[in-house]
């Protein structure tokens, strides 16, 4: 008897977690396709983009699947051909499935806004914060005269942990370089009137107050209007900035509407009670129209989710109903001080950091063995840099 191929496109955290957790029964065979050949940890970047360590954000497929159940293929999805079962990689290469599962992850969306896409700096990716990092340190000690504004547009999580960072980031830059110390600039937009305008209010007027206390200007209710190679327009006020950073502003996935799936009126796929969003085909996480899409923990639990109800159907039983499950919010906002949304308690300062960090391991701990994930814990806790006298100096902070 054949046994089904479940084919899976993305390697984020769907994605692997559907891909480990099918790999176990070896009813299944299994193939899992990504674009990139490790797993790249999206909620410490804003760290790797201030002198942590890149390996803090990348965990290797190879120390991910040490089991040989799983074929790995690095490669672009392009385009799906649902009557013969098979989806075209931008190779040309086709891979032929019983079952489909797309995890794919949103894009950077910059609305239109004239200029970003050429002079804004990114933070969705590894090569996007080295090129960062690059700058920012670039621009206190290539003998120019520094930058006054570093601009951070979008005031969720991203452009918060990024705001609380860079102030003791660019401080560090200028001891290890004998540069007289003057307070960075820091100015935080968001076009909605508050940070975080999906969170409770306190949450964000707590952060805020504490973003405030580290010298970031936070701008609410402004809109991004356009960038030149220096200046950002504001509600009709240009700031002058060689270094602004775009954290705002994500959308699905083209594979989807290019492919011809039904979109909701958020521009998410529609999916049923199994997370199917037609027969044998399934999409998880962020591109879901879910409750909680866009969050991590939202695209384990729906990567574990589509992973059981396939064992199940293997063993003849029928599948349960996806129930969406609320995931805890943490946004650190500085140096070990962080905001936590648990249900209904919302807890800040250092406890709150430290649940972060146990958040982090956990999360590790979903991948990787025990052992392995707390090698990969560790490394949040050292500093990579480019330049050997900032390299020796983090080092002994």
């Amino acid at each position: 008897m054949k046994i089904p191929h479940v084919v899976i496109v993305g390697g984020g955290f769907g994605g692997i977690k559907a891909a480990l957790d099918l790999a176990k029964d070896s009813r299944y065979a299994v193939t899992l396709v990504s674009d990139k050949d490790y797993f790249q940890y999206f909620p410490s970047l804003y760290h790797t983009a201030t002198g942590g360590r890149i390996a803090q954000s990348r965990l290797s497929f190879a120390d991910i699947f040490s089991t040989p159940n799983i074929d790995i293929v690095i490669g672009k999805a392009v385009s799906l051909d649902r009557d013969t079962r098979e989806v075209k990689l931008e190779s040309g290469q086709t891979i032929h499935f019983d079952k489909l599962i797309l995890s794919l992850g949103v894009v950077t969306n910059y609305f239109g806004i004239k200029g970003l896409d050429e002079f804004a700096y990114g933070t969705k990716s590894i090569e996007e914060v080295e090129k960062l990092k690059k700058h920012l340190h670039a621009q206190l000690t290539d003998g120019r005269e520094p930058d006054n504004n570093y601009i951070i547009i979008g005031g969720g999580p991203t452009g918060i942990e990024l705001a609380g960072a860079m102030s003791v980031y660019m401080k560090q830059i200028m001891t290890s370089h004998g540069i007289r110390h003057r307070r960075a600039h820091i100015d935080l937009v968001e076009a909605a009137p508050r940070l975080l305008p999906r969170l409770p209010k306190s949450m964000g007027r707590t952060i805020a107050h504490q973003l405030r206390n580290q010298g970031v200007k936070i701008y609410v209710g402004q809109t991004v209007e356009g960038e030149t190679a220096d200046s950002l327009m504001i509600s009709g006020k240009p700031l002058t900035s060689h270094s602004v950073i775009w954290t705002a502003g994500m959308a699905t996935n083209p594979f989807f509407k290019a492919n011809d799936f039904i979109m909701s009126d958020h521009g998410k796929v529609v999916v049923n009670d199994y997370l199917q969003a037609e027969d044998n085909i399934y999409v998880i996480g962020d591109d879901a129209a879910t409750a909680y899409s866009g969050m991590a923990q939202t695209a384990i639990h729906d990567g574990e989710f589509v992973a059981r109800n396939l064992i199940r159907g293997a063993s003849g039983k029928k599948p349960r109903k996806y129930i969406a499950k609320q995931p805890i919010t943490i946004i650190p906002a500085g140096p070990k001080w962080a905001a936590v949304q648990w249900g209904s308690h919302i807890i800040y300062g250092r406890l709150g950091w430290w649940l972060r960090e146990a958040a982090d391991l956990k999360a590790f701990k979903s991948f990787e063995p025990l052992q392995k994930a707390s090698r990969q814990f560790i490394t949040e806790f050292g500093s990579q840099e480019d330049c050997p006298q900032c390299s020796d100096n983090f080092a002994k902070d």
